[in-house]
């Protein structure tokens, strides 16, 4: 049966039968009925009526002194009437307390249990009903606080993993590990965007319909069309289905061998996370992104748009993955510009291009390695870009997280750009192509020509760099040890634009 899903609370667990056998302080005994060790008891309720059925709620340990049970009544008839109304009310298990009215529990009602398969606990003369209950709920207090705890802790792993460079699978792979199953993040056509874990295929053929029930149906739809979340059991296998709250038709899909009371919270955690990450906002500084687009395709210079898009002096970042995390993708660099304070991002490969008003300070940000260059106007974003992909060089080959460039003008701005320039293409222009010697070479002379670090820089190996630095002053007739000549050099790439 598919059912809407409550909101995420996690709901007090209930407790084994066996933990409650285990109490020695009890001393209970199961004298009857099946030993599931998956029986568990949500509470304990005493009665003393001939037919509890009306006052039970299911899943209760229901607790006698058999003082119902006359001499008339002590029959096989009486008792399997009597068990099988509790059976038919869900009630979980019967104990049955010796003393003050029965000395022993009676035979027929051993046998009525064995035969509807209810578990019967013999209580001890010593042991009170308000013991059992009182042990009932320590160790459903014990079993909640364990849960919240494991609730916690699933909420903090999932959060840092929407943090990762690749946020998407990063979710999806942890929440998998959580529930012991598969996660799936389905698209609005259906098919499966993203996935990790493991289920039987008769369970995914049957989570992908499950999906289909809680996708919106279009724009045109009421937002009730289609429930929120829902649920089903197929081959053993629990499911899932949560609609995103992006409105666009994306539905995270759950399988997990078993569903224990936490697992529907932290899947609506992981929903929420995947919500924000593959959400698409449409807003005013949306609109005035897409007509700052437009005006500089039709020519209009960055001075004229640079007002739509929220300031006048900018910071370009520079960002790769850190360590060995896998190149970014469009999702994993939206999320660095949102955790970065802009929209204005572009994921090229490998690197990845945030433009930040220069009020908002980039911060490091986990699972990246940044270059950030100094505050530039409009027209000077190609050197500010320059600029932080030198930092972003310098990061990675000092192993920092974040790296960013000087904001002094120095001797450099003694000098006029254009014939900066002129002068930069003029002697540079023996290692023009291909682009990799000049890139080398800028690298080379940041690190104060230090092999190694330029290596992990560009990511080559040292020998690698020791050839095209040799070509490079073969090329240009220099000698590379000259510090004057590392100097002039230095000054021509810093004008020479983006490597």
């Amino acid at each position: 049966m598919r059912d809407p899903l409550s909101p995420a609370v996690p709901p007090t667990p209930p407790v084994p039968l066996s933990a409650l056998l285990s109490r020695e302080d009890l001393a209970l005994r199961q004298i009857a009925g099946p030993t599931d060790p998956g029986t568990v008891v949500h509470w304990a309720h005493t009665s003393e009526m001939a037919d509890p059925y009306p006052y039970l709620l299911g899943g209760e340990l229901l607790l006698t002194a058999g003082m119902q049970i006359s001499e008339a009544a002590d029959s096989p008839a009486f008792f399997d009437d009597y068990v099988a109304r509790i059976v038919a009310a869900g009630g979980a298990a019967l104990g049955f307390g010796l003393a003050p009215v029965h000395d022993a529990v009676p035979p027929a009602l051993v046998a009525a249990c064995d035969r509807q398969g209810l578990p019967l606990l013999e209580v001890p003369p010593r042991t009170t009903f308000a013991a059992v209950a009182r042990a009932v709920w320590q160790l459903m207090a014990q079993a909640r606080l364990a849960e919240l705890r494991r609730v916690t802790e699933a909420q903090q792993s999932l959060a840092a993993a929407a943090a990762r460079p690749a946020p998407v699978p990063s979710v999806l792979r942890r929440l998998a590990q959580r529930l012991g199953g598969r996660t799936v993040l389905y698209g609005p056509d259906g098919a499966e965007l993203a996935g990790a874990g493991q289920a039987p295929e008769q369970a995914l053929r049957a989570l992908r319909e499950l999906a289909g029930v809680v996708r919106p149906r279009g724009a045109e739809s009421a937002p009730s069309s289609a429930p929120s979340s829902a649920t089903d059991t197929v081959a053993g296998t629990h499911l899932a289905a949560y609609a995103l709250g992006t409105g666009q038709g994306f539905v995270l899909g759950v399988a997990s061998p078993r569903r224990d009371p936490g697992d529907h919270t932290i899947s609506s955690v992981a929903a929420v996370l995947l919500s924000l990450l593959t959400g698409e906002h449409q807003s005013a500084d949306g609109a005035a992104r897409s007509s700052a687009l437009v005006r500089l395709l039709l020519g209009a210079p960055p001075q004229e748009v640079a007002p739509l898009l929220g300031g006048d002096r900018w910071l370009v970042v520079h960002a790769r993955p850190a360590g060995d995390e896998p190149a970014p993708d469009a999702v994993a660099a939206s999320a660095l510009g949102a955790a970065l304070g802009s929209a204005l991002v572009d994921a090229a490969g490998e690197v990845v291009r945030v433009l930040v008003p220069a009020e908002r300070v980039p911060a490091a940000q986990p699972g990246w390695t940044l270059g950030v260059s100094a505050a530039a106007e409009p027209g000077a974003w190609a050197r500010a870009d320059a600029q932080a992909a030198g930092a972003l060089a310098r990061a990675r080959a000092r192993r920092l997280p974040l790296v960013r460039h000087g904001e002094r003008a120095g001797l450099a701005a003694l000098v006029p750009p254009a014939e900066a320039a002129l002068h930069s293409r003029t002697l540079l222009a023996p290692i023009a192509r291909p682009p990799a010697l000049a890139e080398t070479l800028r690298t080379w002379l940041s690190l104060h020509g230090s092999w190694d670090r330029t290596a992990v820089a560009l990511s080559v190996h040292r020998n690698t760099v020791r050839q095209r630095i040799a070509r490079c002053a073969a090329l240009l007739e220099a000698d590379l040890d000259d510090p004057d000549v590392r100097m002039e050099l230095w000054f021509a790439l810093r004008h020479s634009g983006p490597s």
